[in-house]
């Protein structure tokens, strides 16, 4: 097998690993949300705080936003931003 064959297939490896940790994230953030919106207490929704750069487990209120949110912090406000886009770094 060539290089270019085995850096073929561990890219593609790689990328459907990515491609399943965004469907995961994207389905647990759209789950929170609905819980959030419904007044269901909800699990925790682990994600990556960009504002403290660590792993958290937070739930998200009413309008889908972390409950550690900072109105007009840059940080917070992109991380509600990827929230509703569904596109947030999550963490096992």
């Amino acid at each position: 097998m060539s290089d270019s064959d085995r850096l073929s297939r561990f890219l593609k490896t790689k990328v459907r690993g990515a491609g399943r940790q965004f469907e995961e994230a994207k389905q647990a953030f759209s789950a929170a949300r609905r819980e959030a919106a419904s007044g269901g207490s909800g699990s925790p929704v682990k994600l990556v705080c960009r504002r403290y750069a660590e792993k958290r487990a937070v739930r998200l209120d009413a309008e889908g936003r972390p409950v550690c949110y900072a109105a007009g912090h840059a940080d917070c406000e992109g991380c509600v931003e990827d929230i509703k886009a569904g596109c947030i770094e999550t963490w096992e």
